[in-house]
């Protein structure tokens, strides 16, 4: 019973919100970099077979491409490293904020760990003293970080409106693939649009991607319908779509992270705690 009764302690005591947004972001960002790695992958093998026949002019497209798929490594790495601080950061704060107010009372959970913080109780042999000396160190470093709440806020504000670029960026391409994936249909469906089959194309140099001066740059009539029915196509549509759902994810997460660092710092410090404790 004393088992059960100190895991229901820490249950009341953990940070919904927190564990929310920090199952939104990994799958939030999961999606985007998998998917977005993927989709731009299938636009280089699309742009190389249908709309150039020159190395030259998609070199440059393909070194971006490349760069960005570095960046996404990066990306992924640093999220899922910040999440878990984040997530941290949560349970320290919704703890000190339940005590203030009574809601969270400490356990014998709750005195071991403060035990094993402060060094308490150390072993009687100079290895158990080592060990103990060692995660003191480890745990009075990650506090320093933990006990400045309003750090947490600042970098995660600094870090959502980053994300919100992000977030726009990503919808560039569904927008260029949706309306390709629109051109294809009035191809498919003559009676609904007043133009000429041939008339109705997809350019990628209107959307930067290739130099004006590419050939052929350009795919109209039938040739585009072929291309949009690939399953190269539709996947690649589908993915980025995906990533754009990622990017979403990603940024109502950091969104239920801010607010709920600020509510936490706002508490501690008008209760008097100040931005350390």
């Amino acid at each position: 019973m004393g088992l059960l009764e100190c895991c229901a302690r820490c249950l009341l005591g953990a940070p919904f919100a927190s564990l929310v947004a920090t199952g939104l972001c990994f799958f939030g960002v999961a999606l985007f970099c998998g998917c977005g790695h993927e989709a731009l992958t299938g636009t280089e093998k699309l742009i190389e077979t249908y709309f150039s026949k020159n190395y030259q002019d998609y070199e440059y497209l393909i070194n971006v491409i490349h760069a960005f798929q570095y960046v996404i490594y990066g990306t992924a790495s640093f999220f899922f490293l910040y999440g878990a601080l984040l997530l941290a950061e949560g349970f320290y704060t919704t703890g000190a904020v339940r005590q203030i107010f009574g809601d969270y009372k400490t356990t014998i959970c709750g005195k071991g760990l403060s035990a094993t913080v402060t060094g308490g109780q150390k072993g009687r042999g100079s290895r158990g003293q080592h060990q103990a000396h060692s995660l003191e160190r480890v745990c009075h470093c990650l506090g320093k970080w933990l006990g400045h709440p309003d750090k947490f806020v600042g970098i995660t504000y600094a870090l959502t409106v980053v994300w919100l670029l992000v977030f726009a960026c990503s919808a560039v391409p569904v927008y260029i693939y949706f309306n390709t994936w629109t051109t294809c249909q009035s191809i498919a469906f003559p009676s609904k649009t007043s133009a000429s089959i041939g008339s109705l194309c997809a350019d990628a140099r209107m959307y930067g991607v290739l130099p004006w001066n590419a050939f052929p740059g350009k795919v109209c009539g039938s040739n585009l319908l072929s291309i949009c029915k690939t399953a190269e196509f539709q996947m690649t549509f589908h993915l980025f779509i995906a990533a754009f759902v990622g990017a979403a994810a990603t940024l109502v997460s950091l969104l239920t992270f801010m607010i709920a660092a600020t509510y936490n710092f706002a508490v501690l410090k008008l209760m008097g705690r100040g931005t350390k404790f």
